[in-house]
């Protein structure tokens, strides 16, 4: 919703406008503070409920973290494959 309510707001600014307007809000002071209420907001909706859902969180993050991971070598394995026929 931050990122909707964001692109609203710059999407009526002209381009040299945009700097500007982002920069006082990406300070470290602003990141970490909305990092904060973030975690803070997960904590509430899933930890302190006893929610199954970190763990599937975790479990299909992980998974999508290592395909990515080893996308490259994945990759460069099937071309070496086409190379030599296929076979």
């Amino acid at each position: 919703m931050a990122l909707r309510a964001l692109y609203n707001e710059i999407r009526g600014m002209k381009v040299r406008e945009v700097p500007g307007y982002l920069k006082p809000r990406l300070t470290w002071e602003n990141v970490k503070k909305s990092t904060d209420q973030a975690v803070d907001r997960y904590i509430d909706k899933y930890i302190e409920t006893g929610s199954p859902q970190p763990l599937f969180h975790v479990c299909f993050g992980g998974m999508a973290f290592s395909y990515l991971v080893a996308l490259p070598w994945e990759r460069r394995h099937l071309e070496e494959h086409e190379k030599h026929g296929g076979h």
